[in-house]
């Protein structure tokens, strides 16, 4: 039988990415956040992100050796902190999360957030470092789309992905579908709005036809629009559960009924403030 682990997403230069991986934020215990890796990389995982600021990078790239995989099975994402934007201080603070991860290449690093007046120079930076094969892959995170127009201005390689805050309730359908247009795959943050929807009685009553919890419900929505997706646990059962989405289907009414739940509603910050 399949698993979703077998699922990609063909980025615009042809790098094959998971469409499913564990997310790291707020992991800030190092025994918890190894055994949390270990595990997933175990299960099958094989992309993992993180981010400078989730203070995690040197506990996920030892899990990550610690590991029976090799590192070119692995797809890892980090990503540069907004004080440590501009394209000098950007090509620094990546050299900074390679010594941390105790790696020579990255698979993808994005901007994390668009910082006003850097964001661009850090996108520069970004292509520097696709230029010299210290990247696989570019993208930004928490890009609007006035913000991915800038970079496009400048740009001699476009954003491979964005990274943004997606779920049930903030739907970002007008974003998917210009990234869609220009071949920007979407990776989902929040994928489970930070457990608000857990209880929901719509999305209960769905679990339920099929045997499933909430949570896999979600992400299998997030697998079934083509979206990357992230979901965050430290707990091994909970790691496990959320893999465990390639055995069944939503049919397309199932997918309109979450569709309709868009409330443009999210659980973090709002990137037009920054």
């Amino acid at each position: 039988m399949s698993t979703i682990f077998e699922h990609m997403v063909l980025l615009s230069n042809g790098v094959q990415m998971p469409q499913f991986g564990l997310g790291t934020y707020k992991m800030t215990d190092s025994e918890e956040t190894m055994q949390a890796v270990e595990e997933a990389v175990s299960l099958g995982y094989r992309a993992i992100d993180t981010a400078s600021i989730y203070q995690n990078e040197k506990e996920v790239g030892e899990a990550i050796r610690n590991s029976a995989v090799p590192r070119e099975d692995l797809f890892v994402t980090s990503k540069v902190w907004n004080d440590e934007q501009g394209y000098d201080e950007t090509l620094r603070a990546f050299e900074r999360s390679l010594t941390a991860l105790d790696m020579n290449y990255l698979d993808l690093y994005l901007t994390h957030w668009p910082v006003s007046d850097s964001y661009v120079d850090t996108y520069r930076a970004i292509e520097r470092l696709y230029d010299e094969k210290l990247i696989r892959a570019t993208g930004v995170s928490n890009h609007h789309e006035h913000h991915l127009k800038e970079i496009f201005a400048v740009a001699n390689i476009r954003p491979m992905v964005n990274q943004v805050e997606l779920h049930p309730i903030l739907t970002q359908e007008p974003l998917r579908q210009f990234c869609n247009e220009h071949q920007i795959a979407v990776t989902s943050w929040s994928p489970l709005a930070r457990g608000r929807l857990l209880q929901d009685p719509t999305l209960s009553a769905i679990a339920a036809q099929h045997g499933k919890t909430v949570a896999q419900v979600i992400i299998r929505w997030h697998i079934q629009h083509g979206l990357i997706v992230i979901p965050k646990s430290v707990t091994v059962e909970r790691i496990k559960e959320n893999s465990e989405v390639a055995d069944f289907e939503l049919t397309s009414e199932e997918m309109a009924i979450i569709d309709a739940m868009n409330r443009d509603e999210r659980t973090g910050t709002d990137p037009a403030t920054y």
